[in-house]
């Protein structure tokens, strides 16, 4: 142990008159810096490279808690984003629901059917809660469809973009009737229009209560193309419906 020290202090005492002799002796000072350079040089890297290996393990747990703390933050914001959006839609289905002039039943869609994937949907309510098949289906935005098959705690729509389906409907600014028909995809068309029929881009057509069970004056849509029949007999129309059938989650049914 003495001898280490007395080692050391001889080290420090070369190095001392070494830097003591570069300051008398200009033309040293620049051998014996360039001298002292290389081990300090050496010992810094090899600091650096103890540190790295010694806070290597820390680190690397440290890195892994705050991307678990990452995901689990960002699972709760989308979390709380559905929930937010949920919560928007149920209030707005509840508000149309007390001031509907009608007497409905609120569902809500658990599925769609497997055959038919784009234009049928499944609903939490059937004929345990008064649902009866040929109801019609609506949201706080307008119409959706018709109730086509029921079981005790389910109930199956037709949504109006299935080709089977047909409602008797009429521009809302002139009146003009004809009859909307789905298409198996995202749009709908008004067949049996005149040639001369009031209709342009853009008109809202809603229901002209024609229709056997489907109310008056139900919103289906905008039309968004106008365009001849082949016959050059009449012409045809394409709505844009006013629901987005491919993400609907809320429905209500009209009870009668």
């Amino acid at each position: 142990m003495f001898k280490f020290k007395k080692k050391s202090l001889i080290y420090v005492a070369v190095v001392c008159l070494l830097i003591f002799l570069s300051s008398l002796i200009p033309f040293l000072r620049t051998p014996v810096l360039n001298t002292l350079k290389y081990p300090f040089v050496l010992l810094t890297l090899i600091k650096r490279e103890v540190r790295g290996i010694i806070f290597y393990h820390r680190n690397f747990v440290q890195n892994e808690r705050l991307k678990k703390e990452i995901d689990f933050l960002r699972q709760k914001l989308n979390t709380m984003g559905e929930a937010l959006l949920e919560n928007t839609r149920l209030k707005e289905t509840l508000t149309f629901k007390q001031e509907s002039p009608y007497k409905v039943i609120a569902a809500r869609v658990i599925g769609r059917s497997p055959d038919n994937w784009s234009s049928l949907v499944i609903i939490d309510k059937g004929r345990y809660n008064g649902i009866k098949t040929g109801m019609v289906t609506i949201n706080y935005l307008g119409l959706v469809g018709r109730v086509i098959e029921t079981t005790e705690s389910t109930s199956e729509i037709m949504l109006i973009n299935d080709p089977n389906f047909a409602v008797s409907a009429m521009v809302k600014r002139s009146r003009q009737e004809g009859l909307v028909a789905g298409t198996l995809g995202s749009s709908l068309i008004m067949r049996y229009l005149p040639r001369e029929a009031d209709i342009e881009a853009s008109d809202t057509i809603i229901t002209s209560g024609l229709t056997d069970l489907y109310p008056k004056g139900l919103l289906i849509g905008t039309v968004v193309d106008i365009g001849e029949e082949l016959s050059g007999l009449a012409r045809y129309a394409i709505i844009k419906p006013v629901v987005e059938l491919s993400n609907i989650e809320e429905v209500l049914v009209i009870a009668r």
